[in-house]
């Protein structure tokens, strides 16, 4: 039986009542989903997008029709909700005042600060590189997650690798 075929049945099980199926379908699906948001949010809010999307799509899950898409469906849960909390602690910091709480920087080059780098694109740009590169989605799979088509998957791709390549000219010597 496939990974896949395994999840889906986890979720038909989680769908009829059994919390420890659910359990396991958390652990399937954390690390994907919560590098996903990472790529969104960042390191300091993507465990805590993550967390209330799986805990709203468990209170959700009776309503989902096919358990074979599962991923997908919280995929595009965990990025809709990434984009409000975006909006949210941008927000949050403009009228309070504060700044996010600070990062670890995992980058082996000191000298490049990817987090900044990828606030040079637009959530969605950073979504779709994410999902392309990260993920190795096709574009169709992507375009399935963020509810757009491979067109618009592609235009966003390019733009975002135009934007990169443009910040890295600007910043060599």
């Amino acid at each position: 039986m496939s990974v896949r075929a395994d999840l889906a049945s986890l979720v038909r099980a989680a769908r009829d009542g059994d919390d420890r199926a659910y359990g396991s379908v958390v652990e399937a699906c954390w690390d994907d989903l919560v590098r996903f948001a990472r790529s969104i949010v960042g390191d300091a809010d993507a465990e805590d997008v993550v967390q209330e999307c799986l805990l709203h799509a468990w209170r959700a899950l009776p309503r989902l029709r096919d358990a074979d898409r599962f991923h997908a469906w919280v995929s595009t849960a965990v990025f809709r909700r990434c984009l409000r909390w975006k909006r949210w602690s941008w927000w949050r910091r403009e009228r309070v005042g504060t700044m996010p709480e600070g990062t670890v920087s995992v980058d082996p080059n000191p000298g490049l600060d990817v987090e900044r780098l990828l606030d040079r694109l637009t959530r969605r740009q950073r979504a779709v590189l994410h999902l392309t590169v990260v993920e190795g989605m096709s574009d169709a799979e992507v375009g399935a997650v963020l509810s757009m088509k491979p067109g618009t998957v592609r235009a966003h791709r390019r733009r975002a690798r135009e934007s990169l390549e443009q910040v890295l000219r600007e910043c060599q010597p």
